[in-house]
């Protein structure tokens, strides 16, 4: 495709290797120029094709590059993220946006004065079974939607040593891991909310970082429940939705993720056939009443989940920036999307430590 759009990868460590490289070298229009990998050449064995270079000062001069990924540690996205916008670079962020709000203010700022674009890079918004999700509340099987439940959990009960994610920085642990997902999913399902209930904490026996939280979304008619826990030895459902004419219930997390770290190849955006389609095994069951003065009659099925792919994101990035590469486009994670988690995740932090409902 003519006016291939040049991106450059800081970091090269799990985001870049499993959420970012492999849907940026499948989309068309956008193409991987280089690394920033500090030592050793593990990117470029990768991905022949691109360079490595050592410093971010040489990423930033590459006038071959218009898009930056930030794909490092949490502590760095915010600096990280100014210094590309101030080169006049896109910039596409890891979760979390910004250790704090009034940094992502400030990014966002930057953009728009640059003339750039700085896109925070919420992915599950393409995980399959969110999009199953999106699907049943748009059909209304579930009646009017009363509950929402959205659970996200690991199993680590002992403290990992030498990882920066269990460093005992605020832009660390669970609640800016995890949280980002399962907020910006509830955002985007149903806005901002009117208030905001929290417990965000440390449940296990030594740890460093916040490794539980729990965190109610209030809207009028509705609460969305966003949790997460780092001592989930069994799995709650993924997905638990309760509404005046039925209930859906979803277990397992979106397959992409786990496939990639298990080696395989993403398929290049327009190749015939389907990325990776989840097993039928781990599809959702809705539970609805077809009458409803009939409560005891109830009818359960199967719903097979939409298939998830990443590349959507960076697609919609590539319209975003070259118009004619396929229409202009608005960015469906917008900047402000990314402000808006973490200000939310902030005001989680302020209700679990005062014991109390925070208005939004």
């Amino acid at each position: 495709m003519a006016e291939e759009i040049g991106v450059g990868i800081i970091g090269f460590g799990l985001a870049a290797k499993v959420f970012h490289a492999p849907f940026v070298s499948a989309v068309p229009g956008l193409r991987l120029v280089a690394f920033v990998e500090r030592k050793g050449d593990e990117a470029h064995k990768a991905y022949p094709a691109t360079r490595t270079v050592r410093t971010v000062d040489e990423l930033l001069a590459d006038a071959e590059i218009e898009v930056v990924v930030v794909a490092t540690p949490n502590p760095t996205h915010y600096s990280l993220a100014k210094q590309a916008l101030e080169a006049g670079k896109h910039v596409v962020i890891d979760k979390p946006f910004a250790g704090t709000s009034a940094e992502a203010a400030e990014l966002i700022a930057l953009a728009e004065t640059n003339g750039v674009l700085v896109a925070p890079f919420h992915n599950r918004r393409w995980d399959g079974d969110f999009l199953t999700v999106k699907k049943i509340l748009a059909d209304g099987s579930l009646g009017r939607l009363v509950t929402f439940e959205s659970h996200f959990d690991r199993y680590r009960p002992i403290q990992r040593e030498g990882t920066w994610k269990e460093a005992g920085d605020p832009a660390n642990g669970l609640l800016m891991d995890l949280g980002p997902h399962l907020v910006d999913q509830a955002v985007a399902l149903f806005g901002m909310p009117q208030t905001i209930t929290a417990s965000v904490r440390t449940d296990r026996d030594k740890t460093d970082i916040e490794d539980a939280f729990d965190i109610c979304l209030g809207y009028e008619g509705l609460l969305a429940w966003c949790r997460s826990s780092m001592l989930a030895c069994d799995a709650s459902p993924r997905f638990l939705l309760h509404g005046t004419a039925g209930s859906f219930k979803k277990y397992g997390l979106d397959p992409q993720e786990p496939a990639l770290v298990a080696g395989a190849k993403v398929p290049r955006m327009g190749e015939p056939g389907e990325w990776l389609a989840e097993d039928e095994a781990m599809w959702g069951t809705l539970t609805v009443a077809p009458v409803l003065v009939d409560p005891g009659t109830l009818v359960q099925e199967q719903v097979q989940t939409i298939c998830g792919d990443y590349r959507g994101f960076y697609a919609n990035v590539r319209d975003a920036i070259r118009p004619r590469m396929g229409g202009k486009a608005e960015l469906a994670v917008p900047s402000a999307a990314g402000f808006a988690v973490v200000r939310l995740l902030e005001l989680a932090r302020v209700s679990s430590r005062e014991g109390r409902t925070v208005g939004v």
